[in-house]
């Protein structure tokens, strides 16, 4: 079975599922790039040195034998690309294709409503619904912002990004955590990404000028740049949170680990634009106490409310500091959701795993049979609105 994986640009989130379908595959397997890497993203560090990838091929570069993998493999799967025209040919001839999608309505399903839209989205994926091409969620609001439009009925799995799995004896990581949290009489938090308007960095500032005036001891550590940036440096110094607050700048992956080794608990406040959010997978295999928006998408598939992780509707700060302060009071809690969540990672939610479930599904594709599993990867993505989410994932664990 050959197959080709067709995106924009790969990173450091889709190599290790890139390398776990080339052992299985070996040289049936390949990813096309279509365009060269944005500069702000290699400055942080998503960069690959490309040519020591085997399986990597640019279609800029690269042409002639890229069409011919788009045209010639048994499956093609192509996500993280506007431009139709790479598959167009392909679709019109009824080859397989399955699609890679984050959530097309970002800004809010009212978007729906928009007639330009809706003619691009029934030419790109409506009206393709009896055909043999499928759909993949990054993310728990992807099936119901296509079901909107109709597309893909019955054929929309739960997929996601797969960051480096790192193993660990969890126990003594754990322990580690806990002693440092002795000798310094301080929980850990710490929040990483981009200082952008969507990402609500804010929202870990205004937690930590509440915990301080509430007398809790902590730190709270900053990792990442942007627009935003002064704007909380500000609040900072406004708040007198110098003593508990430190900006590390941007840093690369392996460092963004390094500092969710040793925190307690991550905060990844992102809202509905937050597509995936892979950091939370990240946060999760570091054995990190998480407090999630559900906004965010990886959060429906991922976190299951007071088991591996705590969430919170988005835009209610309340919620989101109650959380945040139910951990501080509570460490073992602190560790049992760390323990969850690196389990969670470990045995569940990671790239082995994606590409063992996903080989001998494209298998059955190509003998017209669809064989989803139960749960988690390559299950059926269930269909919940976003304003239903916190209800549906909360009342699900009661």
């Amino acid at each position: 079975m050959k197959v080709t994986f067709v995106s924009n640009y790969i990173n450091h989130h889709q190599i290790p599922l890139c390398e776990a379908m080339y052992r299985q595959l070996g040289e049936e397997y390949r990813f096309v790039q279509t365009e060269p890497m944005e500069e702000e993203r290699l400055r942080m560090g998503w960069g690959a040195e490309l040519e020591k990838l085997p399986w990597l091929r640019l279609y800029y570069e690269q042409t002639e034998e890229c069409k011919k993998l788009i045209a010639e493999s048994d499956v093609v799967l192509f996500g993280g690309v506007e431009d139709e025209s790479y598959i167009e040919k392909r679709l019109e001839e009824r080859k397989l294709v399955v699609r890679l999608s984050e959530r097309i309505y970002k800004e809010g399903q009212w978007k729906a409503i928009s007639p330009r839209g809706l003619r691009k989205k029934y030419h790109d994926h409506t009206r393709h619904r009896k055909n043999e091409v499928y759909l993949l969620c990054y993310g728990g609001y992807v099936a119901s912002d296509f079901h909107i439009v109709r597309a893909y009925p019955g054929k929309m799995f739960q997929w996601g990004y797969f960051p480096e799995k790192k193993t660990y004896d969890i126990e003594t990581l754990l322990k580690e955590k806990a002693n440092r949290r002795k000798e310094t009489g301080k929980v850990s938090l710490l929040w990483a990404g981009r200082f952008i308007d969507w990402k609500h960095p804010e929202y870990a500032v205004r937690a930590a000028t509440k915990l301080k005036q509430e007398g809790y001891d902590f730190t709270l550590t900053m990792v990442g740049g942007g627009a935003m940036e002064e704007e909380l440096r500000h609040m900072v110094r406004a708040e007198e949170l110098e003593d508990v607050v430190t900006f590390a700048g941007f840093q690369k992956p392996e460092k963004v680990r390094k500092y969710m080794e040793e925190a307690d608990i991550f905060l990844f406040t992102s809202d509905y634009k937050e597509g995936w959010g892979a950091v939370l997978n990240e946060a999760m295999n570091s054995g990190c106490a998480v407090v999630a928006n559900v906004a965010l998408g990886a959060v429906p598939f991922l976190i299951k409310p007071e088991e591996n992780g705590l969430i919170y509707p988005n835009k209610k700060f309340a919620k989101f500091y109650e959380n945040v302060t139910k951990l501080i009071q509570n460490p073992n809690m602190i560790d049992a959701l760390g323990k969850k969540a690196y389990r969670t990672i470990t045995e569940e939610w990671n790239a082995e795993i994606g590409a063992k479930r996903l080989v001998p599904f494209l298998e059955k594709l190509m003998k017209g049979e669809v064989v989803p599993q139960k749960e988690g990867i390559l299950s059926p993505a269930f269909i919940v609105s976003p304003r239903r989410m916190y209800k549906y994932l909360t009342g699900k664990r009661k």
